[in-house]
């Protein structure tokens, strides 16, 4: 399968086909600099694809990645600096970061090329249309989401993305004994992350019996800059792991 090079890749992925129901990120702005373009224009033909212009199908990963592996979800990778070094430390999985924002996987593509990483590969566009029209079920070892935009507000909690469709989505292509791994710093996001993910039948949560349901922080998650943050503002991070049954 041939990669396309977007056209625009300083601007949001705005040509995704129109559809309904939840998506995976609000549009923001945001150029490249001049060392992320040259990254994209050195490497994107190889390691990134857009979502939007992929041919209709499931999308082949071992072909891609040219082999075959556990393949690791990651959606909302950022500017990549915990998405590399994951890869890095975990050379016998395929990583598969999904981002909407071009400077981001810039700047990963940066990253990926000073770690000579070759199990990464990068999606841009919304993760809900790669979920549904691309992956198949069960094809998933791992997915993580590692403090998505928390919507502090009440009324706009109906704009996060932790919601009852979505995992139930997620859970589908998850392979039995996966897992979904969640990350936030807010309080009642982590409590309606549990919340909702407790109640997907394709679930279970290993740690119900600990305080609060949550996991103990995995050794092998890098600190983010969201995590130093909030332990600055006083916030606590929590992570959810829940196992595909």
């Amino acid at each position: 399968m041939s990669s396309q090079h977007p056209t625009s890749p300083g601007e949001s992925s705005g040509t995704q086909r129109p559809r309904r129901g939840v998506v995976s990120y609000v549009h923001r702005g945001g150029r490249m600099t001049v060392g992320q373009q040259n990254a994209w224009e050195r490497g994107w033909g190889r390691y990134g694809r857009d979502i939007a212009e992929l041919p209709p199908g499931r999308l082949d990963l071992d072909a891609w990645f040219g082999r075959q592996a556990p393949v690791v979800l990651e959606i909302g990778s950022g500017m990549g600096e915990t998405t590399a070094e994951l890869a890095y430390n975990a050379p016998d999985l395929n990583h598969l970061a999904v981002e909407v924002y071009a400077a981001g996987l810039g700047q990963l593509l940066l990253r990926a090329e000073k770690l000579e990483l070759d199990n990464l590969r990068l999606l841009r566009g919304d993760a809900v249309v790669l979920l549904r029209e691309h992956l198949a079920p069960e094809s998933l070892h791992q997915v993580r989401i590692f403090y998505p935009d928390p919507w502090p507000k009440k009324r706009h909690h109906k704009r996060r993305l932790i919601q009852p469709e979505f995992v139930s989505l997620l859970a589908s292509r998850i392979d039995r004994g996966g897992t979904l791994h969640l990350a936030t710093d807010w309080q009642d996001y982590a409590e309606q992350m549990r919340e909702v993910c407790e109640a997907e039948p394709l679930l279970h949560n290993p740690h119900a019996r600990q305080p609060g349901g949550w996991a103990p922080r995995p050794v092998w998650r890098p600190v983010t800059k969201f995590e130093s943050r909030a332990e600055s503002e006083g916030r606590v991070s929590r992570d959810l792991i829940l196992e595909r049954v």
